[in-house]
């Protein structure tokens, strides 16, 4: 009589072990094995971490193992199981490795492939076809699309992160992680003294010193005694939190009326502006999007402010990026001033104050909102829907995935939605960030998501002219890494 041994992995994270009964088919291309119950007397099976062996007995060869169901029925209460893998070891000696990572809950099936990855045309029997075909429909029917609000990429079709697919919620130990991390930067922040500071204007600079006290290191204490400094200023343009607004410079916009004698005396060179544009040494931050948004008014006590603002900044003989001149609004005029750095010293420094707050709400909302957290869920929904699980695309995206749909999930439940914190924090709130999210979808291309090609519609892919642009380099580094990795190229058998 055929004896296969099924060793099954249980998750490590917490309360992945399970006291529900829990049973096994082998399913083989000449037959399956009976419905078996994995037990053993007097033993605690399936507890967190846990690695268990059992036997199975077939009556006759069953061939080539395709797939392996598993079952889990209640014992007493719904206890949901975790179960990483399981491995067969045939009767020949053979081994075979069944990769799972998901929860079983309630009395629920699973069935499995093992872990080669195949394309649906190298699939040989009907069984497989079959169970390809299910599997998609099946999850089409859980990861459904909605528009969460007009204009928003698609998302989940979840109100809640306690109503998406346990296998995609945040699991215990990262949700602990996520609340201590939070409590940290607020700890960091000194949020007591930072809040109460907010309840009066500030009185100098020497306050925003005070809201760091407890945040100590090299790069923060360099950044705290440089910030108002014009390098500082522009070297946040190439390698701050928001290194994709700074393009490159050919020609003055007519909205910026920016002429050689108003920015003489910032130029190195002895060229006059024109020259310097087309030697490649002018660049541009324009704010546009942020034109017209309304400020958050949710509090009547709290008058916010936006600015639209647009920055020239000059690459002088050093290879700097120094900012020249700022323009505070898009339409220019005698109410609207071009300030420069000869201007009265707090006068340059307030408009470049306006400049980063203004790169701050577009950081918060296209940036990052939109383009990292956003879009990625747009991916995540299409890979569940229309990649089976032995795909080879499959295996390569999850784990760049992994909690992307439920931190959103969060975010529009907590942070983006009507009364969230944007709402309550952030200059946009209120409905801004909602438009700045719009407007951004309206000229948002999928070549923009390629890194090279987004660096180089800005004019910034030239090392030597711009020898100081990390992320830049950082970037393409990464890009050509996982190209070399995996040169899909659109030919899956390369």
């Amino acid at each position: 009589m055929p004896s296969y041994t099924v060793t099954v992995a249980t998750g490590t994270q917490w309360f992945a072990g399970t006291d529900d009964y829990i049973y096994i088919t082998l399913v083989g291309t000449d037959g399956c094995s009976d419905r078996t119950l994995l037990d053993k007397p007097l033993y605690n099976d399936f507890e967190r971490g846990a690695v268990d062996s059992y036997d199975i007995n077939v009556g006759e060869d069953i061939g080539e193992i395709e797939l392996i169901k598993i079952e889990k029925k209640k014992y007493w209460l719904h206890d949901d199981w975790y179960c990483k893998y399981l491995t067969v070891k045939t009767p020949y000696g053979d081994y075979i490795e069944f990769p799972c990572f998901r929860w079983l809950v309630d009395d629920k099936e699973v069935i499995l492939r093992d872990g080669r990855a195949r394309l649906p045309q190298n699939e040989k029997t009907g069984l497989a076809k079959q169970h390809r075909h299910k599997e998609l429909e099946q999850r089409q029917k859980t990861y459904r699309w909605k528009e969460w609000h007009p204009g928003f990429p698609m998302s989940i079709d979840c109100k809640a992160h306690k109503d998406l697919p346990r296998d995609i919620q945040f699991d215990s130990e990262k949700g602990v992680d996520f609340v201590l991390n939070y409590s940290k930067a607020i700890e960091n922040l000194y949020v007591n003294q930072f809040m109460h500071m907010f309840q009066s204007s500030w009185g100098d600079f020497a306050d925003f010193e005070r809201i760091f006290v407890r945040i100590k290191n090299t790069i923060s204490e360099y950044v705290m005694e440089h910030w108002k400094e014009d390098f500082m200023f522009g070297y946040q343009f190439l390698n701050g939190c928001n290194p994709v607004v700074i393009q490159k410079c050919t020609e003055l916009p007519e909205k910026f009326p920016v002429t050689h004698k108003l920015v003489e005396d910032s130029l190195e060179r002895g060229l006059t502006l024109e020259e310097e544009l087309k030697k490649g040494n002018i660049f541009i931050a324009d704010y546009e999007l942020l034109d017209g948004v309304t400020a958050n008014s949710t509090d009547p006590c709290t008058i916010q402010y936006l600015a639209a603002p647009i920055c020239l900044l000059y690459k002088n003989s050093q290879n700097k990026i120094m900012p020249i001149a700022i323009q505070l609004g898009q339409k220019p005029g005698e109410d609207n001033p071009i300030f420069l750095p000869t201007d009265d010293q707090n006068d340059w420094l307030l408009a470049k104050t306006w400049v980063r707050s203004s790169d701050f709400h577009v950081h918060q909302t296209v940036t990052h909102l939109l383009r990292t957290h956003l879009i990625s869920e747009v991916f995540g929904i299409a890979l569940f829907r229309q990649l089976p699980a032995v795909h080879p695309v499959f295996k390569l995206l999850l784990p760049h995935i992994r909690f992307t749909i439920a931190i959103n999930t969060k975010a529009r439940e907590q942070l983006i939605c009507e009364c969230g914190l944007f709402d309550k924090a952030n200059g946009t709130g209120g409905g801004g960030h909602i438009e700045l999210v719009q407007r951004s979808m309206k000229t948002f291309t999928y070549k923009s998501l390629c890194f090279p090609e987004y660096i180089k519609a800005r004019g910034m892919d030239n090392k030597e002219e711009l020898p100081y642009y990390f992320y830049r380099d950082d970037g393409c580094t990464v890009w050509e890494a996982v190209k070399r990795k995996y040169p899909f190229g659109g030919n899956y058998d390369s």
